[in-house]
């Protein structure tokens, strides 16, 4: 299992990145100019769902703010790049849900075969 300068294992990091610590955050999203501040911090609920079960239309409210929250966020590329590695399984990370992900995730591995 590999770990970074800060000793934390950056295989084991797969958490939302509004529930990590700033130093998981940091090993997670290996920034080269600083960490910038992370938006959904502020709000972690909308990004990673209730913990009751919310009906579709609440759903689909919630998600539409968090991908507004995210749109504005000066951590999206870095949260892009985390959630197309760990490949989520809830939540709205970089403004995209896990099916999102997960079609983003398989049209970059097929341009890389190409």
């Amino acid at each position: 299992m590999a770990t970074n300068f800060t000793g934390v294992s950056t295989v084991a990091i797969r958490l939302h990145p509004a529930l990590l610590s700033p130093a998981q955050r940091h090993a997670a999203f290996r920034p080269e100019n600083g960490m910038p501040d992370v938006e959904c911090v502020y709000d972690p609920e909308l990004h990673t769902g209730p913990d009751r079960t919310e009906s579709p239309e609440e759903r689909e409210a919630r998600e539409s703010v968090a991908r507004d929250v995210c749109a504005s966020c000066p951590a999206l590329a870095l949260c892009r790049a985390y959630a197309l590695e760990v490949l989520p399984s809830f939540g709205v990370w970089s403004g995209m849900t896990p099916p999102e992900i997960a079609e983003h995730a398989a049209d970059l591995d097929w341009l890389e075969v190409a």
